[in-house]
Parts: C-alpha cells; sequence; structure tokens
C-alpha cells in the first residue's frame, strides 16, 4: 500500500472579494456603498472595462458592467430564499440594519433561528440590484465547531486587510469616475 504524505494547507489568508455583473454599476455604487456603507476604491488603469472597487469590512466587491443581457440573474425581488445562493455579512445592530432596509426602501424577509442549546441567530435577506441575494446577521452568536481537525482553520490575525495608501490621494478624490 502506498503511504500518503500529508496535504499542507494552501498558502491562502482571507476572501479578497466578490465579483458582481451588473446591469448598471451606478445603481450598484449606490446600493453597497448607501445600504450597506461599501467604499469606492480606485481600479488599476489596466482595467479597460466598465466596472468599479468597493471595500470595507476587510472585503472588496467588484462590480462589472454587463455587455451581454442574457448573462444576467433575473432580478426578482419579490422571491426572497435563504437557500439561494448569498454573501452574508457579519452584523452587531441588527434593528439598527433592519431600520436602514426600511429607510432604503429595500424589500427583505427576517428569520430567527435557534439551535438545540437557546442560542438564537437573526437574518435579514435582501436583494442587490441585480438580484444577489444579501444576508446580514449576528452569526458570531453561534460556536465554530470544526468538523475535523482544528489546526486545519487559519485564522487570519496580521494580514487581513490589504495596505490603505493615503498618502497618494488627492483632495477630492478627483481620478474617481463615479
Amino acid at each position: 500500500m502506498e503511504e500518503r504524505k500529508e496535504e499542507s494547507a494552501p498558502p491562502l489568508m482571507a476572501l479578497n472579494h466578490v465579483s458582481r455583473l451588473c446591469r448598471n454599476v451606478r445603481e450598484s455604487i449606490d446600493f453597497y456603498s448607501k445600504v450597506l456603507g461599501f467604499v469606492l476604491v480606485e481600479r488599476p488603469p489596466a482595467l479597460d472595462f466598465d466596472g468599479a472597487w468597493l471595500f470595507n469590512y476587510g472585503v472588496g466587491i467588484h462590480l462589472v458592467q454587463s455587455k451581454d443581457e442574457d448573462r444576467l440573474r433575473s432580478v426578482d425581488t419579490d422571491h426572497l430564499d435563504p437557500m439561494d445562493n448569498h454573501i452574508s455579512f457579519q452584523c452587531e445592530d441588527m434593528q439598527g440594519m433592519e431600520q436602514r432596509l426600511k429607510d432604503f426602501n429595500t424589500k427583505y424577509i427576517k428569520r430567527t433561528m435557534e439551535d438545540e442549546s437557546g442560542t438564537k441567530i437573526d437574518q435579514l435577506f435582501f436583494k442587490d440590484p441585480d438580484g444577489y441575494m444579501v444576508e446580514i446577521c449576528n452569526c458570531e452568536n453561534l460556536k465554530l465547531v470544526p468538523a475535523g481537525s482544528i489546526d486545519k482553520i487559519q485564522l487570519p490575525f496580521d494580514r487581513h486587510n490589504p495596505p490603505l495608501d493615503l498618502e497618494n490621494l488627492d483632495d477630492n478624490d478627483a481620478n474617481s469616475k463615479y
């Protein structure tokens, strides 16, 4: 029988960004910045297609203007299914976030789940302008219990966020297209 070497972990650090194909980049920028508090950041000039980069909370959202309507998701904001593909953000004030969704007239569903020990998780589900599902939760209420070996979990401690370049900003961020 052939002896198998222990596989080493890949040299990953953290989720860097989520990319979203958009009908209208401007509308998506407005949604992610106003509703979710993301900040518009500069994109490398080598990217010669219409889009935008947003960043906050240690993760980026890259918006790409679609040139093909057939590649876009259906925007059915009446159908909110928590089992659909989604991105999820931790939240420290669920009531405040729910009020924010109301203030921006964002249709959402609210759900509370409780496990056997009585731990509750509150969840808000809604869609962005292009039909991508977003979840806001207080999932930190649940303990992370590894189903395998604990030594395989990589928690970033010192390099999670990209470095912030404050020296090359102009007074008005005039280089921003949006």
